[in-house]
């Protein structure tokens, strides 16, 4: 399969094509590989550049846009205003390629890249920037998400027995734990999430953006006004 994948559940825009087999056996896991990625980091360049990086994976792959099997979108957790032009943008192209678009949980996404690190068994803590000084935050185990995503400052996140801490490079050093080198979602990473619905053909479900609190920008409430002049 050949797979659209995108982000910008972060400060780094994401997009990449990815083609995506089967398995070889019942004991390995599905085989991912990256054809073409671009990844910029700027917060505020989302909408810019999200677009143009995946025309330019496209150009560089060889590939057409009628040659896609399906998407993958990071749903977040992430800021409102980042993380829906990603969402939007992979809606746009699923419906107009009359294309499934997977959503996939960003954090899970970052986790998903660092299964190929040897580190200790043990639990895994994933960490993004919230803004607020707080961060996103989910833990793993054997790649399974086993708590959150919740967001707090990161004195207040549940350590559990995370023997080791990935995300966000700005992050991950409130925590006394060994970083692994995995910052934001890949594209690998986003379609590994998604891999055994793609491969069973399962339909998506809904996409529903992970938020997990209320957005910085929000229209004034004029209920809270005395507009009658009195």
């Amino acid at each position: 399969m050949l797979v659209l994948a995108v982000d910008t559940a972060t400060p780094a825009v994401t997009a990449g094509l990815v083609h995506l087999s089967p398995a070889a056996d019942a004991d390995s896991r599905p085989a991912v590989a990256t054809l073409a990625a671009r990844v910029k980091v700027d917060a505020r360049a989302h909408a810019e550049v999200l677009t143009p990086q995946i025309l330019e994976c496209l150009a560089e792959a060889g590939v057409r846009r009628d040659e896609l099997d399906a998407l993958v979108v990071g749903v977040g957790p992430g800021p409102f205003t980042g993380l829906r032009v990603g969402m939007a943008t992979a809606a746009a192209f699923g419906d107009a390629l009359g294309l499934p678009v997977h959503g996939v949980c960003s954090l899970d996404a970052i986790a998903a890249d660092t299964a190929g690190e040897q580190r200790e068994a043990g639990e895994l803590l994933v960490v993004t920037d919230a803004r607020r000084r707080e961060v996103y935050w989910a833990r793993y185990l054997n790649g399974a998400r086993i708590a959150g995503p919740e967001v707090c400052k990161p004195t207040e996140v549940p350590l559990g027995e995370a023997v080791a801490v990935a995300g966000s490079a700005a992050h991950v050093d409130y925590f006394d734990l060994p970083v692994l080198p995995s910052e934001s979602p890949s594209p690998a990473g986003l379609v590994s999430v998604a891999a055994s619905e793609l491969l069973a053909g399962t339909a998506p479900e809904a996409l529903v953006p992970l938020y997990l609190r209320r957005p910085d920008a929000v229209e004034n409430s004029f209920r809270t006004l005395d507009r009658t002049g009195a």
